[in-house]
């Protein structure tokens, strides 16, 4: 599991798919590892992506917040009313205390 703020290293395709070449051609996952620099299991994991499409099918799907653009002008009228009531709530309870 990915720490917190860690960042991620992008490979370009064209290693890749040399990489995935070097693999069909024999290479192991170790000597691959060692004359690229990068770990056995990204590597493994590159190949199974190409063996595998249909696992990966919904990898890169960007989630949250930025999907918002799709939505119409009463759904956005619908979450304002929610973020109101919500408010109102939140301000009641504190009254309470």
């Amino acid at each position: 599991m990915a720490s917190k703020g860690q960042k991620f290293k992008k490979y370009s395709n064209n290693l890749k798919s040399m990489i995935i070449e070097e693999l069909k051609q024999g290479y192991s996952y170790r000597f691959l590892s060692k004359k690229y620099g990068i770990s056995e299991k990204t590597i493994s994991t590159w190949q199974q992506k190409i063996r595998h499409p249909e696992k990966y099918q919904n990898q890169g799907l960007k989630r949250g917040p930025k999907n918002d653009k799709n939505l119409t002008k009463e759904d956005w009228k619908e979450r304002y009313e929610i973020l109101k009531k919500y408010q109102a709530f939140l301000k009641a309870q504190r009254e309470r205390k």
